[in-house]
């Protein structure tokens, strides 16, 4: 399914962003480099996720799945553009089955665990999905009950095919059929869906060549090299899991180690035993690895960088990191759509400024080292009340991203498309930033998560990184919470370190030594045992707002 315009296709394959190789190319390419070598690793803990062993599979071996699996589809009836709902933890077999339903010439809409009925039959009906493929329990969830359930009530879902069918699928019979199906590198590969705060997901189609491009600026800003090891922390359903580890790894080769769901004593056993080279983290985990009380004995001597995402990271972690490991530590802001700017040693030598901001990639009459991405994409930053162009350093405004990255509109929701897009083709972020010295740019907040006291527009993420540096402090949330006079206050949610008690006045004292404006100081403080997060690590404020409104009014 070819959803860009023929005029976009001409554009980016004229300028050579685009071009002919599908990420089934990409793979095939690897296992003929190395069909022998360890590829693909399931998490250690896998038989306590969905009751079978972890698997270890050589690039010959995922070849053989990937092709009998397809070919089983093709025989159930799957044709090229349909879609299939592919609802699996970190396994092999979920990485296996992108490949295996991108052979076939259909595509992969990953649905997070966590997604239930209404998620699934909201997304079903949308996408008028031909088969669902999933788990028959997932932690004391029946999957299977669901699946039946949605079956009924979406006249297009043909087929609910299981976890352990789909490993017999993966022994099946190799006739050569698949070589009839033509796959162009502008067919849709994988349509994601967003995690924001929206009632209703935004389908994300992202073609092979919108893949392949975040694949190549990861690979490049990243410098991940031919052969190394990649972990994956997160789910591999959403562009931070895809676009930062799979993709890269089908365009390098090496191996894939998968991890699921977030756990801190089976990761570090994986970075250290699998000697992984190369992951990427949310700002809370590298945050509590740094203040762990064992941390002087973990040997991360292997890994050589780490990109930190989700949020902008703490610079004091991010500087911990480097003394203990000599890690290279990069800073990445993305979103689902494919916008993306990854703030690495190449074009931020300096760690303090890497960490604080983002090259202004795209940015008109302006060159950089990384000779990709930066040439690639368009920006411009815009005044979120005038809507007018800003260029001067000081001054915040919304980012617009145009790019080869970047989807071409949202699935079958035109609205959303005409909502979110500007008609130079530019797509809204959402996003704050403030213009810095030097062409950098760093993040603000979100538009919806400015706090705004008497006036004073306050960024809670600004809050955040600050609290996250006091020693007591484990995770922290900082929202707006109602006043009468002021119009807002700043309300924190801190999670202590284990042991620690945390006061109010330790955090104002704290920004107080700073030198951080009174204003952006904390007026309430909430203790809580975990931060709500999404799927990619990224804070749910709407629950946390949620919370301290009830509290205010029950008093």
């Amino acid at each position: 399914m070819i959803l860009d315009s023929q005029e976009r296709i001409e554009e980016y394959t004229a300028k050579g962003y685009w071009g002919k190789k599908s990420l089934i190319d990409y793979f095939k390419e690897r296992v003929s480099e190395d069909p022998d070598r360890v590829c693909l690793l399931d998490p250690p803990d896998k038989e306590q996720l969905v009751g079978l062993p972890p698997e270890r599979l050589t690039y010959r071996e995922l070849d053989r799945a990937v092709d009998a699996t397809a070919e089983s589809l093709l025989r159930m009836g799957i044709q090229k553009d349909d879609i299939i709902i592919v609802q699996l933890p970190n396994c092999w077999e979920l990485a296996m089955l992108y490949l295996a339903i991108g052979r076939t010439g259909a595509f992969t809409s990953p649905a997070p665990m966590q997604w239930r009925e209404s998620e699934l039959r909201y997304v079903g009906d949308l996408t008028q999905a031909r088969a669902f493929i999933t788990v028959e329990e997932f932690h004391d969830f029946k999957h299977g009950e669901m699946g039946e359930r949605l079956r009924s009530k979406l006249p297009n879902l043909k087929r609910i095919i299981y976890l352990q069918e789909v490993r017999e699928m993966g022994k099946g019979e190799i006739t050569g059929k698949l070589d009839e199906v033509k796959i162009d590198a502008n067919d849709i590969f994988a349509v994601c869906w967003t995690a924001g705060t929206e009632i209703e997901p935004k389908g994300c189609p992202l073609s092979h060549n919108n893949w392949i491009v975040e694949g190549i600026a990861e690979v490049e800003l990243a410098g991940i090299r031919k052969g190394e090891t990649l972990l994956t922390a997160g789910p591999l359903v959403n562009i931070a899991g895809l676009g930062t580890t799979y993709v890269p790894w089908l365009m390098v080769g090496g191996t894939l180690v998968l991890h699921h769901p977030f756990h801190p004593v089976v990761w570090l056993q994986q970075m250290i035993e699998e000697k992984v080279n190369y992951t990427l983290l949310v700002p809370a985990v590298v945050n509590a690895i740094a203040k762990h009380q064992m941390v002087d004995k973990f040997d991360l001597s292997a890994v050589r960088s780490i990109i930190i995402g989700g949020a902008p990271p703490a610079l004091w972690s991010a500087q911990e990191f480097e003394r203990r490991w000599g890690m290279e530590i990069g800073n990445l802001w993305g979103m689902s759509e494919g916008p993306g700017i990854h703030s690495g040693a190449l074009d931020a030598p300096d760690l303090e400024k890497r960490i604080d901001g983002l090259p202004q990639y795209g940015k008109r009459g302006v060159t950089w080292n990384g000779k990709f991405l930066s040439k690639a994409i368009e920006t411009k930053l815009l005044d979120p009340e005038t809507g007018e162009e800003i260029t001067e350093v000081g001054r915040v405004g919304e980012l617009l991203y145009r790019g080869p990255n970047v989807i071409s509109g949202y699935f079958r929701q035109p609205d959303l498309t005409e909502k979110a897009f500007d008609k130079q083709g530019f797509i809204r972020t959402g996003d704050l930033f403030r213009i810095k010295e030097g062409n950098f740019i760093s993040f603000v907040d979100r538009k919806k998560d400015i706090i705004i006291r008497g006036g004073f527009n306050i960024s809670a993420q600004e809050v955040e990184s600050i609290l996250l540096g006091h020693p007591k402090v484990l995770d922290a949330a900082a929202v707006p919470m109602p006043d009468e006079r002021l119009g807002e206050k700043v309300c924190v949610y801190i999670v202590p370190r284990e042991g620690e008690k945390v006061t109010l006045g330790e955090l104002t004292s704290f920004m107080k030594e700073k030198s951080i404006a009174i204003y952006k100081r904390p007026q309430r403080l909430e203790i809580t045992k975990e931060i709500p997060r999404d799927r990619v690590g990224k804070i749910l404020k709407n629950i946390l707002k949620e919370d301290i409104r009830n509290k205010l009014e029950s008093k």
